[in-house]
């Protein structure tokens, strides 16, 4: 039955969407007395291209006797792997993050159609002493992004990472004599005194940038419980003290904002508010690894040098964090080879593809020495940017709970499309704070059990 509505739900979907995809054939067979076996997997073809998951088959079928990985990766894999699942044919693993248009992982998400990864977890790396989760960088299988549900257990391993946090220009810093500010009280002294300089403190390129500056101000606010309360719709979030000094301290920045920037925090205007770091008329913006390759040929003060920091805390010796994009592969439900596709994706965190992903796709899988294995293949701007977490920060993954649609409700409008308002004083903290609220019981209400 649980099949059934899966493939009546991705039949939906096709209706509306444009899709994507890939898989293949290919089960256990015997052949000459010994069992042959197939792994059938299928990735996403992004950025990162595709010679990494060449050299990934390659090497796994000579540690692997018998075993033939059928791979296919296309950049449309939605549109190939959705008539393979309705007719049976089911790939053992999938590389395809959430977040997609076509939306089917999260299709996989909430019909429960994907295998408990706790196996995998306790698994050892291959050729090494260390198992797959104490390998992991922390906090990285402990989120919505990984953990869907609320049973405790991890459904979707993350591959590919990208910390966000602010950016600066570090020559500016070093030639003001300015500190980078750890707490929120120092940010704002660093603001008076940028004010004299005639620097704004700060610019975002939209309002949804936001939501990789708030979850980390909650978690500083309130610990990784008041983040995940936000996430969950807990009863009163809204009200509780660790979200009014978060929406308070977003409602202070009004006064150190570069006056242009809500006018053009839009799709069409937005790299202006991301110049203004380059320019010197902003000391910081929120934004993820992506930044200075999206900015590569856009002019800058002379000496510009790009720096990455987490969000401040709110006390003196306080956590700070940052919000990381993260990438999932995962095993279905209904795959034919679960146990052969646990073996690959203990695989995958051990230091010989660690090193495949970082010289091919350029790319660091989030286990512990990866950063020292991809400096050999990485540009040194690339790697300080990785080492977010290395250098103190806490991760932050993961986002809302699942929920049924409420009509008339879009909870990324009121959540984060609000910022604009606050920004020109069109809207109180205290109007954004109760629009949250409200949003927040309706959704709590409708959660995906």
């Amino acid at each position: 039955m649980k099949k059934r509505r899966l493939a009546l739900l991705l039949s939906s979907f096709m209706l509306v969407t444009t899709l994507a995809g890939c898989g293949s054939k290919g089960d256990t067979a015997a052949t000459n007395g010994g069992e042959s076996k197939t792994l059938k997997i299928a990735a996403f073809e992004g950025g990162y291209g595709k010679v990494y998951w060449e050299k990934l088959k390659e090497n796994f079928e000579k540690s692997h006797e018998g075993v033939t990985v059928e791979l296919t990766v296309a950049s449309n894999l939605e549109e190939v792997i959705r008539p393979q699942i309705q007719s049976g044919n089911v790939p053992d693993l999938i590389y395809l993050a959430t977040g997609r248009k076509d939306a089917l992982t999260e299709t996989f998400i909430k019909e429960q159609g994907l295998h408990d990864l706790s196996n995998v977890l306790s698994k050892k790396v291959p050729g090494e002493d260390v198992t797959v989760k104490d390998k992991m960088l922390p906090g990285f299988v402990d989120s919505t992004a990984t953990n869907p549900y609320s049973d405790g257990k991890t459904y979707l391993a993350p591959l590919f990472y990208s910390p966000t946090g602010l950016f600066y220009n570090k020559t500016l810093f070093k030639e003001k004599g300015y500190e980078l500010p750890k707490t929120w009280d120092q940010m704002f002294a660093l603001g008076e005194k940028a004010k004299g300089d005639g620097i704004a403190l700060w610019s975002y390129p939209t309002n949804g940038y936001l939501d990789c500056m708030i979850p980390p101000m909650l978690a500083a606010a309130g610990g990784i419980d008041a983040f995940k309360d936000a996430m969950n719709y807990k009863e009163g979030f809204w009200n509780s003290d660790p979200a009014k000094k978060t929406l308070e301290t977003i409602g202070k920045l009004k006064d150190y904002l570069e006056p242009t920037v809500v006018a053009n925090a839009n799709p069409q205007g937005f790299k202006n508010n991301q110049q203004l770091i380059l320019d010197n008329k902003a000391l910081f913006v929120p934004n993820g690894t992506w930044l200075p390759d999206e900015m590569k040929d856009a002019p800058r003060a002379q000496g510009f040098e790009w720096g990455f920091m987490p969000y401040p805390a709110f006390k003196d010796g306080g956590d700070q964090y940052s919000v990381s994009f993260i990438e999932q592969m995962y095993i279905p439900k209904d795959a034919k080879n679960k146990d052969l596709a646990e073996d690959f994706m203990a695989y995958m965190y051990s230091d010989e593809a660690v090193a495949i992903v970082a010289e091919n796709a350029k790319a660091v899988i989030p286990v512990k020495g990866s950063i020292e294995i991809a400096k050999k293949y990485l540009d040194p701007l690339q790697i300080e940017l990785l080492q977010m977490y290395d250098n103190g920060a806490k991760a932050i993954m993961g986002g809302f709970a699942a929920t049924e649609p409420v009509e008339g409700l879009n909870f990324t409008d009121v959540y984060v499309g609000t910022v604009d308002s606050v920004m020109t004083g069109d809207k109180s903290v205290a109007d954004w704070q109760k629009a949250l609220q409200d949003a927040s019981d309706k959704l709590r209400a409708a959660i995906i059990k």
